[in-house]
């Protein structure tokens, strides 16, 4: 079929049907007609020529030109879309490098396969332009709830049509007992718009966390007014949840008004969320009592805090403890997404009996090194003392407040702790250098001699080898191995270092042997810094 034959204004009546149907721009669509018709005139007239196609906006008339460009006689390569200055003089008054000739070139009959490449060309923009649109319409709705149709279900995926578009409930973010039939509605969570070359762009999700805090919101108008405000949440989607919430406004209960009379709003959520059970905690800025509210219905006896490893020791009464632990330890968990903190629960005949064995091990470790009797020991143990460095180390003060230690006394201990640090640490450096450890990591000037050693008893025995440990190697840390989480041991773990420690001392050997130049570390954290501005 030529162009030519068919009504010149069928272009424009049909470009702009597709466009009203797919509700894009029918420039678009204009666009991918002049891109396949070019496509089919270079398989007539050849590949390597630059052909091209202007369809009039107006009269629906398709041009077909050849264009050529004029470059340097060096990098001429394409005889067929380029030429030379020389070449051009023939069609141009006075060529320069850049300068374009354009001829007009017959139209083309389009065959079947030209005609069908141009339906795909068509196709394929028309497809880019929805998903563009679609893109561009939701990418400012994630962290918001959508309702829904189902379409159908692929593989446990359900494909949900949100309106304007397709959107997809992977089948790990179901709940774990639904099932959904075509025509249904549904209630989701946008989790993610992103843009995609295939496939989906909007996922959605029922068993977020913040799907049950929107919920919230939407059921509570105190939420929504920002009087009461949902601080955290964890969730075992399907069976339980705990939310926790704080009231700005001295009158209003948080937890109350999140119940409702007679239980209505929260009753409201849980109908959506298919029976699944709620508490509703009152949000404390004081951790530990956070935590005995979030342990609920358990009953704690005393919560002990350790903030720098951000873990949680909790007591409870020995009736209390499956309590407290839940089903397969559901409630403990919850607790621990919520508070973000590691809890161990202990009963309190355990805690007992851990603080006995831990008094002993000071108590022995004191009677051994400082060569104290079992009476003096306990007393310094009793004291809070649990080292050797805090007994050396110490302010003379705080050895005086104990009964029955003068000054004499108390320097007496402290020479004594020293000595027997300096002995050690004496005694841990020979080892290291006798199991080959060199001076460019024993320099190193960062690192205490027992640490040292069990570098050295790792085959770390050079600031190279040192410089090319990972920081998990030196902190330790966790891996994955068969869906399990395996515990690795650090080297340098049993002296209490941090990643973020391992992280800078393993920098600064890489530095003082000149692999990394300070500049462009600087350089790079700068950058990294704006990015987190942005």
């Amino acid at each position: 079929m030529a162009i030519t034959s068919a009504n010149q204004l069928e272009l424009l009546q049909t470009a702009e049907a597709v466009a009203r149907e797919k509700m894009i721009d029918p420039v678009l669509v204009i666009e991918a007609m002049e891109e396949s018709l070019a496509r089919a005139a270079k398989s007539r007239y050849g590949a390597e020529m630059d052909i091209r196609v202007a369809i009039d906006r107006k009269t629906g008339k398709a041009t077909f030109t050849r264009v050529r460009t004029v470059v340097d006689e060096e990098e001429l390569e394409n005889y067929q879309a380029e030429m030379t200055v020389e070449q051009a003089k023939l069609y141009l008054d006075d060529p320069k490098v850049g300068d374009t000739f354009v001829e007009e070139v017959p139209p083309v009959e389009m065959g079947r396969i030209a005609a069908q490449s141009a339906k795909q060309v068509i196709l394929q923009k028309v497809r880019e332009a929805e998903r563009d649109r679609q893109f561009e319409q939701f990418k400012d709705r994630a962290g918001t709830i959508i309702n829904g149709v189902v379409k159908r279900e692929e593989y446990g995926n359900v494909i949900v049509d949100v309106g304007s578009g397709e959107a997809i409930l992977r089948r790990n973010e179901k709940i774990g007992r639904e099932s959904y039939r075509p025509n249904d509605r549904i209630r989701c969570f946008i989790k993610d718009v992103r843009r995609e070359a295939r496939g989906p762009q909007i996922f959605l999700s029922r068993t977020a966390p913040e799907f049950m805090a929107e919920l919230f919101k939407m059921e509570v108008p105190e939420i929504y007014e920002g009087i009461i405000e949902i601080k955290a949440v964890a969730r075992d989607p399907g069976s339980r949840a705990k939310i926790a919430v704080i009231s700005y406004d001295n009158s209003i209960d948080p937890v109350g008004a999140c119940v409702g009379m007679r239980g209505s709003r929260v009753q409201a959520v849980v109908n959506e969320l298919q029976g699944e059970k709620i508490d509703i905690i009152p949000w404390n800025e004081d951790v530990p009592t956070f935590l005995v509210n979030a342990l609920q219905p358990a009953e704690v006896s005393k919560v002990v805090l350790d903030e720098e490893a951000e873990r949680i020791e909790v007591v409870v009464p020995d009736e209390q403890l499956s309590l407290a632990i839940g089903r397969r330890g559901q409630n403990v968990r919850l607790a621990s997404q919520l508070t973000g903190l590691e809890i161990e629960i202990m009963t309190e005949a355990d805690e007992s009996e851990r603080r006995q064995r831990e008094f002993e091990l000071r108590t022995k470790l004191f009677m051994d090194k400082l060569d104290l009797d079992e009476f003096f020991a306990q007393l310094l143990v009793s004291e809070g003392f649990t080292t050797l460095e805090e007994v050396a180390y110490v302010e003379v003060d705080e050895l005086l407040v104990i009964e029955g230690v003068d000054d004499d006394t108390a320097n007496e201990l402290q020479a004594r702790a020293r000595d027997i640090l300096e002995a050690d640490a004496k005694a841990a450096m020979e080892n290291a250098r006798s199991l080959g450890l060199e001076d460019s990591l024993a320099e190193f000037g960062e690192m205490s001699p027992q640490m040292l050693e069990a570098l050295a008893k790792d085959d770390v025995k050079t600031l190279e080898d040192f410089a090319t440990c990972a920081d998990w190697e030196l902190a330790g840390g966790w891996t994955s191995v068969e869906g399990e989480r395996v515990k690795d041991d650090g080297i340098l773990e049993p002296f209490g270092i941090t990643l973020e420690e391992a992280q800078d001392l393993v920098m600064s050997a890489r530095i003082q042997l000149g692999w990394i130049d300070p500049a462009e570390l600087e350089t790079a954290d700068h950058d990294v810094e704006e990015e987190d501005a942005e």
